[in-house]
């Protein structure tokens, strides 16, 4: 069976008259709808009745207030318990997952120096650098306190220091 392909004029003909047929069948659905929204108007919603005095009109405006009030407090009062509704159904969400725990993945052994955890768990915005030898306890030298008044002119303590030095160097 041999399979002639199409001509581009016969294909653009053919889609163009496939997309006049879906337009009317639009346009008639559009005739339609607006019939049948006629049609259900007049069967459960009947004319108004105008013709009286000013007092009858005003009477059916109050009804009407009042319906429309009723209706209001139903919508406020249904609309509060689907609010209460979908937070009882988060709620249950929550619990139904708090229930069946979460799935942990099987862990890996990783050699991490204590900076880059840091980075991981802080985010690299956050550089800590943290000297874990800092928090070992030194041994602190034992200071000699030399007296106040042997402090004297700065020039005498430089020249006793340079004294020492040279001690130092000639040993």
């Amino acid at each position: 069976m041999s399979e002639k392909k199409m001509t581009s004029s016969r294909r653009h003909h053919l889609k163009s008259l496939i997309l006049q047929i879906a337009q009317t069948w639009l346009v008639q659905e559009t005739k339609d709808l607006v019939v049948s929204k006629e049609n259900y108007m007049a069967e459960h919603c009947p004319g108004a009745d105008l013709a009286g005095d000013q007092a009858a009109l005003m009477e059916t405006c109050k009804k009407l207030s009042a319906l429309i009030d009723q209706i209001d407090e139903e919508r406020y009062d249904i609309e509060a318990k689907v609010q209460k509704a979908d937070k009882e159904i988060e709620d249950l969400k929550i619990k139904v997952v708090d229930l069946a725990g979460v799935k942990k993945p099987a862990l890996k052994k990783v050699r991490m120096s204590a900076d880059t955890m840091l980075k991981a768990l802080l985010g690299s915005k956050h550089t800590v650098n943290m000297d874990l030898r800092a928090n070992l306890k030194q041994v602190k030298k034992e200071v000699k306190e030399e007296p106040t008044e042997a402090v004297g002119d700065w020039r005498k303590n430089i020249e006793d220091k340079a004294d020492r030095k040279k001690m130092f160097e000639t040993s």
